[in-house]
């Protein structure tokens, strides 16, 4: 069920700028940050995806070096 929030103490030039962003998209101010947050939240926090980064390497255990992952990298770039 959808909640309504209140945001207080958003700098003008902020609101200006989200304002902008929603007339270029084609959406009110109200739409626009919804989508914008709700992308957000659908997105892991850095240290949630580092958890994750964790998990798949000790249950897999791959350890690539950055030369080796560079190497594999341009070899893709190159067939």
């Amino acid at each position: 069920m959808p909640v309504s929030m209140t945001i207080r103490d958003v700098p003008d030039e902020t609101r200006d700028e989200l304002a902008a962003r929603a007339a270029r998209a084609g959406q009110s101010l109200q739409e626009y940050v919804r989508t914008q947050l709700v992308e957000l939240a659908a997105k892991p926090s850095a240290d949630e995806l580092w958890s994750r980064v964790q998990a798949r390497v000790r249950t897999t255990g791959t350890r690539l070096s950055a030369a080796q992952i560079l190497e594999a990298r341009d070899h893709d770039r190159t067939t």
